[in-house]
């Protein structure tokens, strides 16, 4: 099998089975949201367009983020901490961010893609081995040298290659990164500490969550393998 890492600018030349990962926190917050019961997230690219689908759609509510911060009109931020408390039982989600959705939206090219954080991944390395692919994109929704989602990848590259890995140093790299930064600010309570905790939960679901296109959506969904 052979890894390949792409970024959100390159990532519209991936095909056969791509990762899309956003550690901190789209991808974290997915997760959680099932978790809590949602049937179904469709990923979009604009406030505009999440809203207009919200609309439009009986039993939706929005969440996401513009610069880290819910919009006006959005229902639930980022935040996995906060959308852990709400019941979310049977609802459509419609999910905006400005790494990870987008990442889903510029994959145009990818024959099986899945969503990821180290929340989902011993169940995405699972699924993945059951596909059983020549090759496997990585795609850095934070950008290439954005550090935890790039320790993703290379946490679930180790486990796609059998290793062993010790957690903690992949752990610790989303901890020192960049954006784990703004959790550690008091005076930004959109971006609690706890988020950090909660995103680095290893394996804390076991479930994969595979993104298909249908109807001109992209829809993702929680599949237990």
């Amino acid at each position: 099998m052979k890894f390949n890492y792409a970024s959100l600018e390159t990532c519209h030349t991936a095909s056969g089975l791509v990762v899309v990962i956003d550690v901190l926190r789209a991808f974290s917050n997915a997760a959680y949201a099932f978790s809590r019961g949602a049937k179904k997230i469709i990923l979009v690219s604009t406030v505009e367009e999440a809203l207009g689908l919200k609309s439009q759609l009986p039993n939706t509510k929005v969440m996401g983020e513009v610069g880290g911060l819910p919009p006006a009109g959005f229902d639930f931020g980022n935040s996995p901490a906060q959308i852990s408390e709400e019941d979310l039982t049977g609802l459509t989600l419609i999910q905006r961010t400005g790494a990870g959705t987008q990442g889903a939206v510029r994959c145009v090219n990818a024959d099986v893609m899945l969503a990821a954080s180290f929340v989902v991944a011993g169940a995405t390395v699972k699924h993945v081995l059951k596909v059983a692919p020549p090759e496997v994109t990585f795609v850095i929704t934070g950008g290439e040298d954005n550090e935890e989602d790039l320790s993703c990848a290379e946490y679930l590259e180790a486990l796609l290659k059998d290793q062993k890995p010790d957690k903690e140093p992949f752990i610790k790299r989303v901890l020192d990164s960049k954006d784990a930064e703004r959790h550690l600010n008091q005076s930004l309570p959109e971006f609690p500490e706890s988020d950090l905790d909660y995103c680095t939960r290893i394996n804390a679901f076991d479930f994969v969550m595979p993104i298909t296109r249908k109807n001109g959506q992209l829809i993702m969904r929680a599949i237990k393998n």
